[in-house]
């Protein structure tokens, strides 16, 4: 048996990762743009949602960066939890779908 590379696998997972995290990222920055101004807030079970699809990565970074959401534990922890998840989950599936065995 001989194993081989499959990069469309390996690019259609980064990609999704990158694309929701990105998608995370801007919405905890938009929403943190509208706070500061009294603005229509984005509801937090749409940031809940963004992270259980595998956004933690990008709400994390966007709690550091532009401190938002930084107080309240339980956005620390759910952005936390699902990124080490999702950090595994990518792990096994590039490991089962971009390096195949024939």
């Amino acid at each position: 048996m001989e194993m081989y590379f499959n990069g469309t696998a390996l690019a259609i997972i980064v990609g999704y990762y990158l694309l929701i995290n990105i998608i995370m990222y801007v919405t905890m920055v938009i929403d943190k743009k509208r706070a500061m101004k009294d603005g229509w807030r984005i509801p937090e079970k749409n940031l809940y949602l963004l992270a259980v699809l595998g956004g933690g990565t990008g709400g994390l970074i966007a709690m550091v960066t532009k401190h938002h959401k930084n107080r309240h534990l339980d956005f620390i922890l759910v952005f936390t939890i699902t990124a080490i998840l999702h950090f595994i989950v990518a792990f096994l599936a590039i490991s089962r779908f971009a390096f195949v065995m024939n």
